[in-house]
């Protein structure tokens, strides 16, 4: 129910300030410089210059953390102690970075088999300023700053339900939501580090009911999806001391090229904008060559999301069509250097997994496409993998508001949770391989 709230008012908002159709000039007004941590938060999400010695997933810093539903705090809690944390981490080009995010104690003891089981959770989508970290937003439950500075911590559902069922949680930022330099969108490898590593820095947090050789489970659907099948296919390499058992990946963007056509003209559009900055961010080396192919206002897109949480980008940019952004047909350039090979090695599909892992799409997803979910799941296959492929059958309804793509997140998500459960409890699989 509260999720479907947020999601009206979410769609209300962008109805009400939806730019027009023929509009000769883009009508936002955003025109400040992007930020970091002007306020009562920047002294802890502010890391120490130089970092600390120590390994991926060592704690940098703690501190207790306000749950709440909403601001007051008054409508409901959640059933756990939080703590909010920095720890060391490793970005897409192998160098030490720090990571904050939020631990979750659940007050209920877990009902199932063994120790008290930790599921390392992938946000979905945020935006790309660090007021959208979702570690902040657990304080604040709705975050507003003029004028369409709207954030709603729309993960919470989910957090509140796991921790009353006795799961433990870890949800990562991801690097630069909160801490300094800009959120590295669907990077593949730095988001697989920052849930690897939130996994390990929750085991050795101090004072908890985790066993620090138990079992552990990544969580994701949408950039949070792919998060997590990338952290599943990196373990075995980057972190073989954390116990996995399992992987919920629900509408991963398994091949980022393929989600153009699909976001373009959608209520979501400005992902694109969030993941171009994110390749410029890591790879600075072609960020000429990528802003040679925006116009002014490809580049002006690119500038104003950078500060901007996923409710204010929909407000602003829903519905806009891609080409106008861009001085190539953007069809045809994504398939040119040094987009192609950019976007090829932030494919996920490459390894295969080392436990069992459960992928979700629905068949009309209008923004994350179920072509390249399920062949995600095809690569993992012909690798060996244990694969249970779930596909949503929703019939399409609103493709560019992406309906069906917000929708099975919901429908599906007590099937997820079970099958998790189940890998916790050591139940035996029902891979499907072959069979999609």
């Amino acid at each position: 129910m509260l999720r479907g709230v947020v999601v009206a008012v979410v769609l209300a908002l962008a109805a009400c300030f939806a730019p027009l159709a023929h509009a000769d000039d883009d009508p936002t007004i955003d025109d400040h410089n992007p930020y970091f941590n002007e306020d009562e938060y920047q002294a802890f999400y502010e890391p120490p210059s130089p970092l600390p010695p120590g390994q991926p997933g060592d704690l940098i810093r703690t501190e207790p953390s306000r749950l709440v539903l909403e601001p007051s705090g008054q409508l409901g809690m959640i059933m756990a102690n939080g703590t909010r944390i920095m720890y060391r981490s490793t970005d897409a080009r192998g160098n030490p970075m720090a990571v904050t995010g939020t631990y979750f104690e659940p007050f209920n003891a877990w009902p199932g088999k063994g120790p008290r089981p930790l599921i390392v959770y992938g946000p979905g989508t945020q935006g790309q300023g660090d007021q959208c970290a979702p570690s902040r937003q657990f304080n604040q439950g709705i975050h507003w700053s003029p004028w369409l500075d709207l954030a709603f911590n729309y993960e919470e559902l989910f957090v509140s339900t796991m921790v009353a069922r006795g799961f433990a949680i870890v949800m990562t930022d991801y690097q630069g939501l909160g801490t300094p330099g800009l959120h590295t969108y669907v990077n593949r490898v730095a988001q697989a580090d920052a849930m690897l590593d939130a996994g390990r820095a929750a085991m050795r947090l101090p004072g908890t009911s985790l066993d620090p050789h138990g079992p552990v489970a990544f969580w994701g659907y949408s950039q949070g999806g792919g998060a997590a099948a990338a952290a599943a296919e990196l373990a075995s390499s980057y972190a073989p001391d954390l116990h996995v058992v399992g992987t919920y990946a629900g509408a991963p963007p398994a091949d980022l090229k393929e989600l153009f056509p699909y976001a373009d003209g959608s209520a979501l559009v400005g992902a694109v904008a969030y993941a171009l900055n994110s390749v410029i961010s890591t790879y600075p080396e072609f960020e000429q060559a990528i802003r040679s192919k925006l116009t002014p206002r490809g580049a002006d897109f690119l500038y104003k999301v950078q500060d901007q949480c996923v409710a204010e980008t929909i407000t602003k940019f829903m519905f806009r069509h891609l080409q106008p952004y861009f001085n190539e047909d953007i069809n045809q350039l994504v398939k040119e250097e040094p987009f192609a090979s950019l976007f090829d090695m932030q494919k996920i599909g490459k390894y295969r997994p080392n436990a069992p892992v459960m992928i979700l799409s629905n068949r009309f997803d209008p923004l994350v496409p179920y072509g390249p979910a399920a062949q995600l799941g095809r690569d993992w296959c012909a690798q060996g993998a244990d694969v249970q492929f779930w596909t949503n059958e929703e019939p399409p309804f609103l493709n560019k508001l992406v309906v069906n793509h917000a929708l099975p997140m919901l429908v599906d998500g007590e099937r997820a949770m079970q099958w998790v459960a189940d890998r916790f409890n050591g139940l035996p699989t029902t891979p499907n391989c072959g069979q999609f």
